[in-house]
């Protein structure tokens, strides 16, 4: 179903026999497999407000992000939280919806600096498992509440509601950036890289380790001369630790920081996994047991606190004879198990792993998502409970 106003869309919910799958546009299939009805949300578009002025932004949930930069772009203006495109990486088509970006709580390379999606909304509307319409937090940022309910919505992928308007503040697009790269840096000189760039006071807004290319990314943004002392101080305090250069190209800037927030680095690989963790970890790497088992891909983004793993066939088959099996799928559900036990060891500092792209067969025997501690998860029922009684919004998704 693909539905065009919000009333709709609540009498579909309230009249819902069965199961229904939330979706946008469909290009971030992350999580199991799912059966039920399927409900678009894509059909919801149009920006409501939008006061430059104010910094604020209301559209409606199933308006295609790129509508939503252009929109932003022509006032000199953007999402801070640089929302990841998963079209390459996941191989589907569509155009990435907002509300997708919400309910994903999507953030990219920026995060360090400007936080995340759920600290950029100020509202949102959305309607419930039972049918109703549920207003929370503002259109305006003097006029914000309910800030806990709003936060709760980013990240909850259609299990709690499905999202029909969201509001932003955004931010001005800086005058000038600029890549400080350096270049042959091994896991201790990559840590110690990013440590001191974070530490120091240039205000760096991307930091990521590239181990393939042997390369560590730090982007500098604001007024061109800042940008240019920050990157001058910032190639002194790092020179000890190899080759460096500064890009200051806008477009080559623009590129690369695309190919980091989109992980093309793995796009060619059937197994990719998104683990969380303290950017501490870094040191230790995921954990010597995985490393020493199976070679594995890399991409490190927010200074070490997120790690994508690309695996290809071949190296999910050097997994499959500890799970009694040798064929690729079994190797790759035993990685995904023994990778999400890791993170479960506090040394992690509470890291999750996520399975963001496998074949389906392979996302049905699987916690997609890290399971949560039982506090935690009892938590999460309560909410589910109270938001979708029936338990007919994307159910299981989260399992």
């Amino acid at each position: 179903m693909r539905l065009e106003t919000e009333a709709d869309l609540a009498e579909a919910v309230a009249t819902a026999e069965g199961p229904l799958r939330i979706l946008g546009s469909g290009t971030r299939p992350v999580g199991r497999p799912l059966e039920g009805t399927a409900l678009s949300v894509a059909g919801l578009t149009g920006v409501e407000l939008y006061e430059p002025g104010a910094l604020t932004l209301v559209v409606r949930a199933g308006t295609p992000l790129a509508e939503v930069e252009r929109v932003l772009a022509a006032e000199g203006q953007r999402l801070a939280f640089e929302a990841m495109d998963h079209r390459g990486l996941l191989g589907t088509g569509g155009e990435p919806t907002i509300g997708g970006v919400v309910a994903a709580n999507v953030s990219g390379p920026r995060r360090i600096q400007a936080g995340a999606c759920r600290d950029a909304l100020i509202g949102v509307r959305f309607v419930d498992g039972r049918g109703q319409v549920v207003r929370n937090g503002g259109r305006v940022m003097k006029n914000v509440t309910g800030y806990d309910l709003v936060k709760l919505m980013a990240g909850s992928r259609g299990t709690l509601g499905v999202l029909t308007e969201v509001a932003f503040k955004v931010l001005p697009v800086p005058e000038a950036v600029a890549t400080v790269t350096l270049y042959g840096a091994g896991r201790d000189g990559a840590f110690d890289a990013m440590t001191r760039a974070l530490k120091s006071p240039f205000e760096v807004s991307g930091a990521a380790w590239v181990p393939g290319a042997a390369a560590v990314h730090l982007r500098l943004e604001g007024f061109a001369g800042s940008v240019a002392y920050r990157a001058e101080r910032l190639t002194a305090l790092l020179s000890d630790l190899g080759e460096i250069a500064v890009e200051t190209g806008t477009e080559a800037n623009a590129a690369l920081w695309r190919t980091i927030r989109d992980v093309e680095a793995l796009a060619d690989l059937p197994y990719v996994w998104r683990v969380s963790m303290a950017p501490g970890a870094l040191r230790a790497g995921i954990r010597g047991d995985l490393d020493r088992t199976a070679r594995v891909e890399r991409l490190y983004d927010w200074a070490g606190g997120l790690c994508w793993i690309g695996m290809s066939a071949e190296q999910a088959a050097e997994y499959a004879p500890l799970y009694g099996a040798d064929d690729a799928a079994s190797g790759a559900i035993r990685f995904h198990r023994d990778l999400q036990e890791a993170m479960a060891d506090p040394e992690f500092g509470g890291g999750h792993a996520t399975l963001v792209k496998a074949p389906e067969e392979v996302r049905a025997q699987v916690s997609v998502f890290q399971p949560e501690p039982a506090p935690q998860a009892a938590l999460a029922r309560g909410l589910r409970a109270q938001f979708d009684p029936r338990g007919i919004l994307n159910p299981g998704l989260m399992g």
